[in-house]
Parts: C-alpha cells; structure tokens; sequence
C-alpha cells in the first residue's frame, strides 16, 4: 500500500511540473452560419403540396353533416352514397397511416390525392387504425374540406371497419 501512494505522488509531482510551462489557451468562439438553400419544389410535390393546403389543422366540426364518419358532397349522387355504405365500392388503392404523427398522415394524405388523379382511381381506403383517436377523429375533418372528396363513410368489415374510411373521389381535372 505505501508504494502505491509514493507512485501516486511521485506522478502527481511530475505531472504538475510539465504543466507550470505551459500557458492558457484563449478561447476564441467563432460562429458559422450556414445560407439556407431554397427548395426547388418539383411538379409532383407542387401538386402534394397543393393537396396539403385543403387540410386544416384547426378543428371545427362544421362540415359534418349528421355523422362524423359519414360524409358527401351537395352534389353526390343518392345511389353513390348508397352503394358506399354498403361496400359495393372496391377501393383502387390503400393508405395505411398506422404509427404516423398528424403532419405526416396530412402529407401522405396530399400524396394519395394526387396519386389517385394521375391514375384516375375512383375509391380509395384509409386505414388509420384505432390507438388514441387522434388520427380517427381529425382525417374525417380532413377529407371534408378538400374539394375532391365526393364522400366517405366507414369501411365495410372486409376493409378495416371502425379503424379505416372508404373515400370516394372525383379526379376530373
């Protein structure tokens, strides 16, 4: 044991001899501002983003008409809404929003609309699963302020039920 405390102070005195030469280092903070880049949005995000813009993020319920999962235009046709009830519709295309946060579900949402244009596919279905309603609750919202939403209902048993919206929509351009 008492080898090891001379070792210890024997380094200890060398150490602080080496450091009595040397001299404190002034500290010069130099800043680095990066330009920002502008983003050169392309024609299919143009579009997207253009299909984001009908998504508000405040909540009203005033577009709804009696049922939060139920929704059409003035102008759809009765038999539309009849046949999407009743799950005549087989959706084209499928959007799972499971585990997304609300701005991801707006911009995969945006993405779908523009995809089902350029394909001119007529039904599509959105999954977006149970968990703590937060998505449940503001996609109907969503889908009822953009334009080319014809109507949307809940999905039959086949396609998801209480945890997936079937959506009609129109894709004239």
């Amino acid at each position: 044991m008492k080898k090891k405390n001379i070792n210890i102070k024997q380094n200890y005195n060398l150490f602080i001899t080496t450091q009595r030469k040397t001299k404190k280092i002034v500290q010069d903070t130099i800043f680095h501002f990066h330009k920002r880049k502008k983003k050169n949005i392309k024609k299919e995000n143009y579009e997207q983003e253009l299909n984001n813009f009908y998504f508000s993020k405040n909540k009203s319920n005033i577009l709804y008409q009696f049922d939060p999962i139920c929704y059409f235009r003035e102008d759809c046709d009765k038999k539309k809404i009849y046949k999407l009830k009743k799950g005549i519709y087989k959706p084209g295309i499928f959007l799972d929003l499971h585990g997304l946060t609300q701005k991801e579900a707006r911009r995969e949402l945006g993405y779908l609309f523009r995809i089902c244009q350029k394909e001119k596919i007529f039904c599509a279905n959105i999954m977006h699963g149970h968990g703590k309603n937060i998505l449940k609750n503001s996609i109907p919202f969503w889908l009822s302020q953009h334009p080319d939403v014809i109507a949307f209902h809940r999905s039959p048993k086949i396609f998801g039920y209480n945890a997936a919206l079937l959506v009609l929509i129109d894709f004239n351009i």
